[in-house]
């Protein structure tokens, strides 16, 4: 299987999806030390080492062989300016009967209440269904995180259930509501 194409969507204001390149490391870095306390509610505990332009260099490196295999999406929501200022992921792709992937993301304080997350996360869904020709997509979502359940109901996700000790975020296992947007009726390839 080929490479999937790269992901390069407008979304409004001049922000952009895109795909995300090692490159991009330091202004991610930035973005995630800069938001440090808004994100670690919704986050697994991080390392110091995590927020370095090293440790995201790193992962993005190994999130591009991943994409470029099509087990996973990674991509940017970034400004007319070049900063950083969101992600989304599509992890644990799998192809055969199931073609599936889990979504995340997560938006920089102050880029949120724009509708940018919902737009993101409809081109991803899209981008998962043309490029590698996903069925659906799964999101879960801390019970108490309201604003993040509005933006899939919004992107036409529907919940289909409460997971309980599903992550371990902010330090404990928690309960999430699961969600999922069937993304196409296409039988899968023989």
């Amino acid at each position: 299987m080929s490479a999937p194409p790269a992901l390069c969507v407008p979304l409004r204001d001049g922000y952009v999806l895109r795909s995300a390149t090692p490159d991009d490391a330091p202004a991610l870095a930035a973005t995630v030390r800069s938001n440090r306390a808004h994100l670690a509610p919704w986050e697994p505990v991080r390392t110091a080492e995590y927020f370095t332009d090293d440790a995201q260099r790193a992962r993005l490196v190994d999130r591009a062989a991943a994409d470029a295999a099509g087990r996973s999406i990674t991509a940017l929501v970034v400004g007319a300016d070049g900063a950083v200022a969101g992600s989304l992921n599509v992890n644990d792709v799998v192809a055969g009967a199931y073609r599936n992937g889990h979504l995340g993301y997560w938006l920089a304080a102050d880029h949120t209440g724009r509708g940018l997350m919902t737009r993101a996360v409809d081109a991803v869904c899209a981008y998962a269904r043309d490029a590698l020709g996903l069925h659906q997509v799964q999101a879960a979502t801390l019970l108490h995180n309201e604003a993040s359940q509005a933006v899939l109901r919004r992107a036409g996700f529907s919940r289909i259930g409460l997971a309980r000790d599903y992550l371990f975020i902010a330090g404990r296992w928690q309960d999430h509501l699961l969600f999922q947007r069937i993304l196409s009726e296409a039988p899968p390839p023989s």
